[in-house]
C-alpha cells in the first residue's frame, strides 16, 4: 500500500481492537504515518523501541503487599483513560523472547495483572528481511495476532508530504526527474537514498549550501551515485535569485528551457504557497507552463491552500478552461 492508503486504513482500523503491524523498508516513513494518524484523531502515542526491551520489562517487577506478591507494571505502559496508541517500533528487530513477551498483551490487552486501558490500540512496525536490516523471524503465534499492512514508497505521496514539510525545492525538483532515486538499496553503503535520508539532505543543503562544501556530507547521507547526480543537477539548476527575478514579472519573464529547472520552479512555488504574492505569481504562470506542469502546480498549491482556485482569478479561469485535464 502507498503511504496515503496505509494512513487511511490505519485510521479506520483504530476503531476495532485488533493490533496492526506495518511492514516496510527502512527510512520510508512508517513511524511518521503512525504519528500523523494519531495526531489527526487526537490519540496520544507511546513509542516503545522493542529491541531495547528485556523479556521481563513488560511484566514489571514484583512487590510484597499484605504478604502477597503483586506485580508493578512499568511506567511506560499507559494508564490514561483517553484514547491512545501503544506503538512498538522495530518490533521484529527484538529477540524472539522479547517478541514472545507480547503474546498476551497483543491478544487480550493485558499482561499479568496489567490491563490496557479502554480506547488504547496496539500498533507495531518493522523492516523486512529483504531490506538487509537486523530482523528476527516473527513467531507465528505472534504474527497471527496482527492485521498486517505492507508499506510501499510512492513518489506522489512523498512529493505531497515534501511540499508540506518544506523540503528544499532542489531536492523535490531533482527527484521529480529521478523518481527512482527516492529509494534505492541496490548499493547499500553507509548512506543510501530513502525518504528519510533525502529529508536529511534537504536540511544539510539549507545549512551548507550546494557547493563543494556539502559534497562530502551528502556522500554520507544519500551515497555516492545519488550525491554525484544531485550535485550535478544543483550546479545547473535555477537559483533562488533567478526564480525571484522571474516572479517579479511572471507574465513576461522568459521561462527556463530545462525540465529540471521547471520542476524546481514548480516546487519552489508550491513550497512557498502560503505567501499571497507567490500565489498571485503562480496564477499568472498557470497558462504559461506546459499543461502537465500547470496541473502539478495547481494541485500542489491546492493541497497547501485549498481556497487558491476560489480566491485567485487566474487560477479560477484556468480551472474552468482545463477542467478536462484536471479531472482526468
Amino acid at each position: 500500500m502507498k503511504p496515503s492508503r496505509v494512513a487511511e486504513v490505519l485510521g479506520q482500523l483504530l476503531e476495532q481492537r485488533w493490533p496492526v503491524f506495518i511492514w516496510g523498508p527502512p527510512g520510508a516513513g512508517k513511524s511518521s504515518v503512525v504519528s500523523e494518524v494519531a495526531k489527526d484523531q487526537g490519540y496520544e502515542v507511546i513509542d516503545i523501541r522493542a529491541p531495547l526491551l528485556d523479556p521481563t520489562d513488560l511484566r514489571g517487577i514484583p512487590m510484597i503487599k499484605d504478604g502477597i506478591a503483586k506485580w508493578c507494571p512499568p511506567s511506560f505502559l499507559p494508564s490514561a483513560e483517553k484514547p491512545g496508541i501503544l506503538f512498538f517500533d522495530e518490533l521484529n528487530a527484538a529477540p524472539p523472547m522479547v517478541q514472545a513477551s507480547l503474546y498476551q498483551l497483543t491478544l487480550d490487552g493485558r499482561i499479568g495483572e496489567y490491563v490496557l486501558p479502554p480506547g488504547w490500540r496496539i500498533i507495531a512496525a518493522g523492516n523486512r528481511a529483504e531490506d538487509k536490516a537486523l530482523v528476527y523471524r516473527m513467531p507465528s503465534a505472534l504474527a497471527n495476532r496482527f492485521v498486517h499492512l505492507d508499506f510501499e514508497i510512492n513518489f506522489d505521496d512523498w512529493r505531497q508530504w515534501a511540499i508540506h514539510r518544506g523540503i528544499h525545492p532542489l531536492v523535490t525538483g531533482f527527484l521529480s526527474l529521478r523518481t527512482e532515486l527516492l529509494f534505492d538499496m541496490s548499493q547499500p553503503e553507509r548512506g543510501f537514498p530513502t525518504p528519510r535520508s533525502w529529508e536529511m539532505a534537504s536540511d544539510t543543503i539549507e545549512t551548507l549550501g550546494t557547493d563543494g562544501n556539502a559534497a562530502d556530507v551528502l556522500l554520507g547521507i544519500i551515497g555516492e551515485g545519488a550525491s554525484v547526480e544531485f550535485l550535478s543537477y544543483c550546479e545547473s539548476a535555477m537559483t533562488e535569485k533567478e526564480i525571484k527575478s522571474l516572479l517579479r514579472d511572471p507574465s513576461e519573464h522568459p521561462l527556463p528551457d530545462s525540465l529540471g529547472d521547471l520542476y524546481a520552479l514548480v516546487s519552489y512555488l508550491a513550497t512557498h504557497a502560503n505567501k499571497k504574492d507567490i500565489r498571485d505569481a503562480s496564477g499568472m504562470l498557470l497558462e504559461r507552463l506546459q499543461p502537465e506542469l500547470s496541473i502539478l502546480l495547481l494541485r500542489d498549491i491546492l493541497r497547501r491552500f485549498p481556497r487558491f482556485a476560489a480566491e485567485n482569478e487566474n487560477a479560477r479561469q484556468f480551472v474552468a478552461s482545463r477542467s478536462d485535464l484536471i479531472l482526468g
